[in-house]
């Protein structure tokens, strides 16, 4: 499917803010006018956002309930009870339990912590690991990235004497649990100034929270911002605000000094010596975190986070390596059933979603078919498989649909849900599979935009080739990390041709690599399309055409900078 390009023009103010903002930063026109279109409009909040300070992160207490927290955390050490880190098998809940367990050991000796397992208890608290913490002698659980719709699990934890902290970041329901302190920047009564951290996020200002409280240097906390930032790129978070501090300080922790698993996965990942950036966090480092949670149990990751020994750490990041590679075939095999699923529907062209359910799907990696779907289909996707007497499965989203409303409108036809706008989680009884695909398409039908289930283009800036530097390349590194509220600039050239050197590469020559003038300076820059052969026939015509591409540096000539083309159409 073609892609729709969007661009519009900036507004006569906007052009005359980015002309001042790029004349006081010494920055060219496009990329002030990038900063002004991401509400940045003076020099200072342009520092600011190129260079965060940690002394920009908000102050812990700001957040309801914080107070309680820290008071029951202080309470369970005086009183030297056992304490259980409780969180969620995926990235963001293991790198939020490494970090709380982690900065806690520093101090105190009484803990332990729990994943539970994806198969035999699904997501959440469940009351076997409510059971487990009661047989260990717990007498407080800190739970992270999950607990927030835990209204029964959390009533039967108490009933046996065991109090919750819950720091979560997922919409609540109108009940919330009757835990000794609910730190969630979406309840309902929150004025945090950030409602958008990650689940590591909350867990990291908890532990601000409980330093600050005691009198402990934030320096004793600092060192572990490189897992909050593991968790900001694979939970896709937005990367604006305290999330950008969070992300900026962290990213560069993972860069010169990432704790011992990290460094582990890192040189399993072949990252080893290179810059790494959130799209190898989100591409590489995330899905092998994930793959022990999918494939085995989520526990062996926070085994490896938590490793002190080196060569241990390299050998657990083996064993989920191996984990990831079966992840991958699974993928590939699933999604491929699936399409064939798909293609054969009959009503395909009427639909607004998909709904698949098969039983014998493997329960840890439908969340990835599901996004496959979304990604190949447009429609918000649903994939289901069984567990015990119940279906239980992952939906994806569009861009701009909000996925979590559809599903809590069939709410009564669910055992239990959860999630964000464009990713969810749900559990129903299998005679309910039927009403609820029938109900989730009428939702998504009347309320989904045309626009919304086709591939778009949203285009940041137009360029012409003389524009394009290691100077404008540099300037524009400043703007990462990137992420959703910032995300990597898409730019555009009109009339461009091929300086007569453009090929098809790649194994199966599915890529194109090419040398372009454009008609207005002359100057020559080096692209690559990945995946885009079929595109060859604007090129080799000798007619010009449009491009729209991200910048990149060029890996195989240090100091050029390369375009990675994304889209190709032919000059109007």
């Amino acid at each position: 499917m073609s892609s729709k390009w969007i661009y519009q023009t900036p507004a006569p103010d906007q052009e005359r803010r980015g002309q001042k903002l790029a004349q006081e930063l010494g920055i060219h026109p496009a990329l002030a006018l990038l900063l002004v279109m991401r509400g940045i409009t003076t020099v200072h909040a342009a520092k600011s956002f190129f260079r965060p300070q940690l002394s920009q992160l908000h102050d812990p207490f700001l957040m309801e309930d914080m107070d309680k927290a820290v008071s029951r955390l202080n309470l369970a050490i005086g009183r030297k009870e056992r304490i259980l880190v409780y969180g969620d098998y995926d990235v963001d809940g293991t790198t939020a339990v490494s970090l709380v367990y982690k900065y806690l050991q520093n101090f105190y000796s009484n803990l332990d912590y729990y994943i539970p397992d994806r198969y035999d208890e699904g997501y959440g608290v469940s009351r076997k690991g409510v059971d487990y913490a009661a047989s260990t002698g717990v007498g407080l659980v800190i739970v992270l990235d999950c607990g927030i719709k835990a209204v029964d699990e959390i009533a039967y934890a108490k009933s046996k004497g065991i109090d919750f902290i819950i720091c979560d970041h997922h919409v609540p329901d109108e009940t919330l649990p009757d835990a000794a302190a609910i730190l969630n920047p979406k309840r309902f009564d929150s004025t945090y100034p950030c409602p958008d951290l990650s689940g590591c996020g909350v867990g990291f200002k908890f532990m601000q929270a409980f330093a600050k409280d005691n009198g402990l240097s934030f320096g004793t906390l600092a060192h572990l911002l490189d897992l909050v930032a593991v968790s900001i790129a694979a939970d896709i978070v937005p990367v604006m605000g305290e999330n950008r501090v969070l992300a900026y300080h962290g990213l560069k922790q993972l860069n010169t000094n990432p704790s011992t698993g990290l460094k582990a996965i890192i040189e399993v990942c072949g990252l080893a010596g290179k810059e790494i950036t959130f799209s190898d966090i989100i591409f590489k480092i995330g899905p092998r975190i994930n793959a022990s949670g999918r494939i085995q149990n989520g526990k062996e990751s926070v085994d490896l986070l938590t490793e002190k020994d080196y060569a241990a750490a390299i050998e657990k990041s083996n064993l989920i390596n191996q984990y990831n590679e079966t992840r991958k075939d699974l993928d590939k095999s699933m999604t491929e059933e699936a399409n064939h699923i798909v293609e054969h529907l009959a009503d395909l062209s009427e639909r607004k979603t998909i709904v698949l359910f098969n039983p014998e799907w493997h329960k840890g990696v439908i969340g990835i078919v599901a996004s496959r779907l979304t990604e190949i289909y447009y429609r918000p996707a649903v994939v289901l498989t069984q567990t015990n007497e119940f279906a239980t499965g992952s939906a994806r989203s569009v861009s701009g649909f909000d996925v979590y409303k559809a599903i809590e409108h069939c709410k009564d036809l669910l055992e239990n849900f959860g999630g964000h706008t464009y990713a969810a989680g749900l559990t129903m009884r299998l005679e309910n599979v039927d009403e609820f695909t029938r109900r989730f398409e009428d939702y998504v039908a009347s309320h989904i935009h045309p626009e919304q289930m086709g591939s778009t283009m949203n285009i940041d800036a137009e360029l012409q080739f003389k524009d394009i530097s290691m100077k404008f390349y540099n300037d524009l590194k400043k703007f990462n990390p990137f992420g959703p509220g910032n995300m990597k600039p898409l730019f555009m050239t009109r009339n461009v041709y091929d300086y007569g050197t453009s090929k098809v590469v790649g194994r199966d020559q599915e890529h194109i690599k090419m040398e372009l003038v454009d008609n207005k300076s002359n100057k020559v820059i080096n692209g690559i399309a990945f995946g885009q052969s079929s595109q060859v026939r604007y090129i080799k015509t000798k007619s010009s055409f449009d491009i729209c591409y991200t910048i990149e540096e060029n890996t195989h000539k240090r100091g050029e900078v390369q375009l990675q083309i994304e889209g190709i159409r032919p000059s109007l």
